[in-house]
């Protein structure tokens, strides 16, 4: 269990959170980066941002991704902690993962879907756009937002849910991503906050980061000066939480591919027009 070193921050960060939506309209609690994406991970945005909590979005073109990258793809779809607020788009955690991945010699490309200041409700909204990519998996990453706010659990249960189910009806894996509270917000609030992802996890039988920032949540020298945001160190620690999980899922995948082409060539008809399929004496 990570123990937060800053318990004042959290009832700060909610006030800064109120006071920016009386300014400025706006309902996240962080803005998105400007900076100009990098090579090695495709970074995405979702159109209306500013508006996502006032009014449904037009609908949205689907991801884009180099035409030339024929790779299936990943997808992290999530907030401003899978966006990358506050380092450079090369540090945030999916392009780290992209790197990594290409290293360990796995073909996807990871597709970065973050969006900063992000709800359940929002990103329940995207589905369809991130659908209309054809991803191989999505790394479901949503609900901190709600949580930092107060919001109701069982409203923010019912978007994960949703969002879930949406995307096993498309055939999309889903990993689901967990998050944890400051202690402020009081111990059953919190408690529930985090049972919630067990529970959607067990409940459609999905892998489960149980908690994305173990390791680093809390640590000064992993974080921004904000307490929150992970620094490009940080994001390396977090890079290695996602690949726990994801690993095994692309090893499984790799399998499943492998033996359905081996029962592709042992069915395959032979030239003198009969079935080619091996037998066992």
């Amino acid at each position: 269990m990570i123990s937060w070193k800053l318990p004042q921050l959290a009832g700060l960060l909610r006030t800064c959170c109120f006071a920016t939506v009386m300014l400025s309209g706006s309902l996240g609690c962080d803005q998105a980066p400007s900076a100009t994406p990098p090579p090695e991970s495709t970074v995405i945005s979702s159109p209306n941002q500013a508006s996502e909590e006032l009014s449904l979005p037009d609908p949205a073109p689907a991801l884009k991704t180099p035409s030339s990258d024929n790779r299936p793809h990943i997808v992290a779809f999530g907030d401003s902690l899978t966006a990358g607020l506050g380092v450079s788009p090369a540090q945030a955690y999916p392009a780290q993962l992209q790197k990594k991945l290409d290293a360990l010699g796995y073909s996807y490309q990871v597709v970065n879907a973050g969006v900063s200041g992000e709800t359940t409700a929002g990103g329940l909204r995207r589905v369809p756009w991130i659908l209309a990519g054809k991803p191989f998996m999505v790394i479901l990453e949503l609900g901190g937002n709600d949580g930092l706010r107060g919001l109701s659990l069982q409203e923010t249960r019912s978007h994960l849910d949703i969002m879930i189910r949406k995307f096993k009806e498309a055939h999309v894996p889903v990993l689901l991503v967990g998050m944890k509270l400051p202690p402020n917000y009081g111990k059953e609030y919190t408690d529930r906050f985090e049972a919630m992802y067990r529970e959607l996890a067990t409940t459609h039988a999905l892998p489960l980061i149980p908690f994305l920032l173990e390791g680093v949540g809390g640590e000064r020298t992993l974080n921004q000066t904000d307490g929150i945001h992970p620094t490009g160190e940080g994001y390396r620690i977090v890079v290695e939480n996602v690949l726990k999980s994801l690993l095994p899922i692309l090893d499984t995948s790799k399998h499943d591919s492998s033996d359905r082409k081996k029962q592709a060539r042992n069915i395959a008809p032979s030239s003198s027009g009969g079935s080619n399929v091996s037998r066992r004496e």
